[in-house]
Order: structure tokens, then C-alpha cells, then sequence
């Protein structure tokens, strides 16, 4: 299994297998990182989910032979619609997309789908992956709440999940390890706590926070980006297993298309 920490930084986000390396692989699942271009406070970039959803994706085929998707770089981001540069599109586009891709994927011979979702906005998808259940084609949603506690105690993360929220430290951590010129000035005075978002979802984001910034991003660190996504990799061996084993459960006759 590959080590995060010794992996050039920055590099790799994008996946250049050309069609013959795939077809000599023959992977039987599939992932598909999923971002967003939203706010991300002052000193974080737009493309940030984008950024860390294409960095788990890279460790994770790194580890498991997996096919490993570009990323999907526009999501429901709709809760940050009072800040320049944020751009959102429809649930109902987003689960559009990621049912052609998937079709088009079994059409070619993948078995399953795991969706690397950068961006907690994104609701929606736990419906596609529910959805997915017993149609012969399973999907996967990753991490999950559990991935995440365990890789946060394991890097030493000491804001809690609620609180670190958005653009906090576990997101700055992790864009500090793939490359710290993404992290512009300015992090290390912009935490800001807001534990109480009861209306979230109906008023945005923008009365909890002046900023954008939920969390404490003074306490990130490149060493914690790299245990987190170390982490990640390890949890991910579950899902590879359960998707795969569902694949050599499949009647003689129907796994061979």
C-alpha cells in the first residue's frame, strides 16, 4: 500500500492512464471524485473539495486497482451563493450525471462505482447510492462519517467535526500536504467557530459566518494532511472488498457482459 507522505506533492491529481494501461488492468471498480467551486474562505481556492476529492481518489488507486475518473468540479454548493466565484448546478443535474457515468461505465465493463465527494453539500448522493442497491450495479459513497472520525483521530485533528466545518482544519491540512502554495496568507488568523448552523440549509451559510471560514485552520499541518489521507486509504479497503465481493456473488452468466 502506498505511503501519502512520500508521494510527490501537488502532482497526480489528474489520471493519465491511456485506454491500453486500463485494458491490461481490467478493474472491475471505478472511482469518481467529486468537488465543488465554492467559497473557501480568503486564503483557500475555489476548487478546494475538487482538490482533496482528486487527492483521495489518486492515493486510493495508488493502493487498489481501481479505474480512477476525473473529477467532477461543479456540485450543489448552493449554501455559499453569497460569495464571488461560487458556482452551483441542480441536485437533480448532479444525479444526471453520475447515472450516465455509471451506465456508461457498466456498459464497458466495470461491476461498480465507488463517489469520492469532497463537498458535505452534496446531499443528494447517498440517494444515488441507496438507489444503486440490487440493481446489479452497486455503488459506494466515500468516506463516510465513520472514515472521517477514524482518519481525523488518527492525524491528531483537534477540532471536533462539528466545528470544523468549512475551510477549517481539516481541509487546510490537507491542502498544506499536497502543496502549501495553495494555502494563501492568512489562515492562521481566520478561525472562527459557529457550532449553531440550525437553518443551514434554508438561509446559506453566509449569517453564521462573515468570513466563509467554519473551523480553526491555525491548527492545520501538512503532517496531519498526510495521516489523514494515509487514513483514508486504509478505510477504503473495506468498500474495495464489500464491492468486489458483490461482484463474485453475481449468478454465472450475469458478471461477463
Amino acid at each position: 500500500m502506498s505511503d501519502p507522505q512520500e508521494r510527490p506533492r501537488g502532482t497526480g491529481l489528474l489520471p493519465l492512464e491511456s485506454t491500453g494501461d486500463v485494458g491490461a488492468m481490467r478493474p472491475a471498480v471505478a472511482v469518481l471524485p467529486i468537488g465543488s467551486f465554492e467559497q473557501h474562505g480568503p486564503f483557500l481556492p475555489l476548487t478546494t473539495d475538487t482538490l482533496i476529492a482528486c487527492a483521495i481518489a489518486r492515493e486510493i488507486a495508488a493502493a487498489y486497482p481501481v479505474l480512477r475518473l476525473p473529477p467532477l468540479t461543479v456540485s450543489c454548493s448552493h449554501e455559499h451563493f453569497a460569495w464571488p466565484g461560487t458556482v452551483s448546478i441542480s441536485a437533480t443535474t448532479l444525479v444526471a450525471v453520475v447515472r450516465d457515468i455509471a451506465e456508461s461505465l457498466r456498459r464497458s465493463g466495470i461491476r461498480s462505482l465507488v463517489l469520492v465527494n469532497g463537498h458535505g453539500g452534496n446531499y443528494v448522493l447517498r440517494n444515488v447510492v441507496q438507489e444503486s442497491a440490487g440493481t446489479g450495479f452497486p455503488m459506494a459513497l466515500f468516506p463516510g462519517s465513520a472514515d472521517w472520525s477514524t482518519a481525523r483521530e488518527r492525524a491528531g485533528v483537534e477540532t471536533s467535526s462539528t466545528s470544523d466545518m468549512h475551510a477549517g482544519e481539516t481541509e487546510t491540512s490537507i491542502l498544506l500536504r499536497e502543496d502549501p502554495a495553495w494555502v494563501r496568507p492568512g489562515h492562521m488568523d481566520s478561525d472562527f467557530l459557529a457550532d449553531d448552523r440550525e437553518h443551514l440549509l434554508t438561509l446559506g451559510l453566509r449569517p453564521y459566518t462573515e468570513s466563509g471560514v467554519v473551523g480553526r485552520p491555525s491548527l492545520a499541518s501538512a503532517a496531519k494532511g498526510g495521516e489523514l489521507l494515509a487514513a483514508l486509504v486504509d478505510s477504503f479497503g473495506a468498500y474495495f472488498s464489500l464491492l468486489t465481493a458483490e461482484r463474485s456473488a453475481t449468478p454465472s452468466g450475469e458478471g461477463a457482459r
